[in-house]
This record gives C-alpha cells, sequence and structure tokens, in this order.
C-alpha cells in the first residue's frame, strides 16, 4: 500500500509541471495563438529559476526569474508573431532550438551545483493519516496552488466579462476588433501570461521536482504539454485531468522497475510519448468534435487593416 501511496504523489508531482505550462499553452491558443517554444522557454526558466535558487536561496525567488524569463521570451515571440506576422510555427521551433542551446550554455557551471536544504512540506494532521497523508497532503505548496490556477481559469473564461473578450478574439478577431477592442494587445497579452506560466512550470522542473540542473533536463514535457490542449479540447479541468494522466503514467515507468517487472527500461521510458501519439490518434479519429471545441481563428495572423 505504501509503495501506491508513493506512486499517487509522483504523479501529482509530475502532472504539476504538465499542469501549469498547459494552462499557460491553453491561454495562448484560446486566443488564436499557437507556441510551439514551450520546450525552449522551460528550459531557459529552468536553468534561470535553478541559478536563483542557487545564488539566493529562495525558491520564491527562483519561481519569479523563471516566470520572467518565460514571460521575455513570449513577449519576443508574441511581437514576432503578432505584429511582423511571421509564421507562428516557424517563429515556435526556433524558440524551442533557441532555448535548447542558450540553456545548456549557460548552465554549464550550475551541472554539479546544488540548492540549500529545504525544510519538508505537509499540512499538520492531515498528512499523518494512512496512505492519504503521504499520498495527498505532503506537496509543495505549487502542488495545491496548481488545482487552485486550473479553476480560477476556469472561472475567468466562462464566468467574466474579460474571458468572455479572450475567448471572442480566439474565435474572431475581426469582429472584436471591429467592436473597438484592441485584438492585438490581448494576444500579446495572453501570450506573455503563457509563457510566464510555462516559465514556472520549468522553474518548478528545476527547483521542487527534481532538484537538479541538466542540460535538456525538460526532456520532451513542453510537447507532451502542448499535446494536451488538444487532448482536453481546450478545457481547463480536462488539461488537470489530463497532465495527472500522463504524469502517472511517466512515473509508472519506475514503479514498475521498483517491483522488479522485467521491462526493458527502453520500452518503460517510451511510454509517455506512446500514451501521447495513442490520446492524438484516438482524438483525430472525430474530426468534428475538435472543429466545435478549437478556437476558429488558432494559428492563423490578424491584420487590422484588412
Amino acid at each position: 500500500m505504501e509503495s501506491y501511496a508513493l506512486l499517487m504523489a509522483a504523479t501529482l508531482n509530475a502532472g504539476t509541471v504538465l499542469a501549469i505550462a498547459s494552462l499557460g499553452l491553453l491561454i495562448n491558443e484560446k486566443v488564436g495563438i499557437v507556441n510551439l517554444g514551450a520546450e525552449g522557454m522551460m528550459l531557459c526558466a529552468a536553468i534561470a529559476g535553478f541559478a536563483t535558487v542557487v545564488t539566493t536561496g529562495s525558491d520564491i525567488m527562483g519561481f519569479a526569474a523563471g516566470m520572467a524569463v518565460g514571460a521575455l521570451l513570449a513577449a519576443i515571440f508574441g511581437v514576432l508573431v503578432i505584429w511582423l506576422n511571421t509564421n507562428q510555427y516557424a517563429a515556435g521551433l526556433a524558440l524551442t532550438l533557441f532555448g535548447t542551446g542558450f540553456s545548456a550554455f549557460v548552465g554549464t557551471g550550475f551541472v554539479q551545483a546544488k540548492i540549500p536544504e529545504r525544510t519538508s512540506f505537509a499540512i499538520p494532521y492531515l498528512s499523518d493519516i494512512p496512505w492519504f497523508g503521504p499520498a495527498l497532503f505532503r506537496h509543495h505548496p505549487l502542488v495545491y496552488l496548481t488545482v487552485l490556477l486550473a479553476l480560477a481559469l476556469i472561472w475567468f473564461m466562462y464566468r467574466t466579462r474579460n474571458g468572455l473578450v479572450m475567448r471572442s478574439v480566439g474565435e474572431s478577431p475581426e469582429s472584436a476588433h471591429a467592436l473597438g477592442y484592441p485584438v492585438r494587445l490581448i494576444r500579446l497579452l495572453a501570450v506573455v501570461v503563457g509563457g510566464a506560466l510555462c516559465g514556472l512550470a520549468g522553474a518548478y522542473l528545476s527547483v521542487v521536482y527534481t532538484p537538479l540542473w541538466v542540460e535538456g533536463m525538460v526532456a520532451g514535457k513542453g510537447w507532451i504539454a502542448l499535446a494536451l490542449t488538444t487532448f482536453a479540447t481546450w478545457r481547463p479541468g480536462r488539461v488537470l485531468l489530463g497532465a495527472y494522466l500522463f504524469g502517472g503514467v511517466t512515473m509508472l515507468q519506475f514503479h514498475l522497475q521498483g517491483i522488479g517487472v522485467d521491462v526493458p527500461p527502453q520500452f518503460l521510458s517510451m511510454l509517455p510519448y506512446v500514451a501521447t501519439i495513442l490520446v492524438l490518434a484516438l482524438i483525430s479519429r472525430n474530426p468534428q468534435w475538435i472543429r466545435i471545441n478549437m478556437p476558429a481563428s488558432i494559428g492563423k495572423p490578424f491584420y487590422p487593416g484588412a
């Protein structure tokens, strides 16, 4: 039973990284912008957050540094695709390539560094409950804040006027522009907020989840987060559930190895990516369902003067 409690705890921990990044990318896509640069932003934020914690000893400063780096890179990407109308997919791939190389270069001096010891996080009394305590109530506060973030995003998008405006920009930027809304500014703001969340995910990865810095440590999580937005059909609640599902698949490989299952480690390492491909293939069998939920202007440039 204890091993299953540890598996549940590891699932929530791994799913938090995917959930934060996916919610950021969801905000981008809700206004019609596809950002393929999540992997690069997360890598740059991971080294920024790790280096900051090594230097200052503060997790909060590390998270702030990761968010700032993610927001900055997203802002550059936003200016390129929103104002200069460069291709969104090419610009996103370029951002990933840049982030991969730049983070490796900057992080050379931090490969052997260690962050200060932190006190263990546990909710009083609840953490002592058999099974449930280790599984649910001994996590970093950001794990619980991620759930609140998803709920807040649901409320914002479907219960507020600003959320309605954001969704209208993603559905028909021409109509929103005709009504007097600054479509480009709204898109840029959404891109920057989404980038900040991807940065937070990268910082969480290097500061809490591992915690260390290794070149390329994001290891495809940015791409899985991007796929999760489609898997969740652009719904924040489904993003959260999907992130925990894929987090569980990722942790399953270590659990199976721990209980002595004789499976080649290479096959186990494939599981998260195979699951991603299978889910996307199943969803693609119903293109009408995707079209109903997908923002109509996703990936399309907007020309105010047209």
